[in-house]
């Protein structure tokens, strides 16, 4: 990538079943738009990367490090590195922006599908 980026393309990254995301990469960090569909789940997982995230769209229920949250639009969350998370997306889905740092270089061999996406 150059400077500039559209994530509104027809190819994202199968994360999870059901989640999928649209991502930029920059020297350091991970931008991701992360799209689950409704009920989608991300099992109990833990990654070296800090994560932020806020939702867009939809709703979520989080539970990071135990403690868990029903987020909604403009509801944000943090995760440190290595502390074990898991969501599971509401009735409508939910539509995240998450930056991961460092860059999630696991990525690197996800799946590319083909899927239209919530930005347009």
């Amino acid at each position: 990538m150059d400077v500039f980026a559209d994530l509104r393309g027809p190819h994202g990254l199968q994360v999870w079943d059901g989640i999928v995301g649209r991502v930029v990469e920059g020297d350091n960090v991970t931008f991701s738009v992360i799209e689950l569909d409704p009920g989608a789940v991300a099992s109990m997982y833990s990654h070296p990367q800090e994560q932020l995230g806020v939702v867009i769209e939809g709703a979520l229920r989080f539970t990071i490090g135990g403690e868990t949250c029903d987020l909604g639009p403009g509801e944000v969350w943090r995760i440190p590195g290595d502390t074990p998370h898991e969501a599971v997306a509401g009735p409508d889905g939910a539509l995240l922006v998450e930056v991961f740092s460092p860059r999630r270089e696991d990525w690197g061999g996800l799946a590319r599908i083909e899927r239209s996406g919530r930005l347009g």
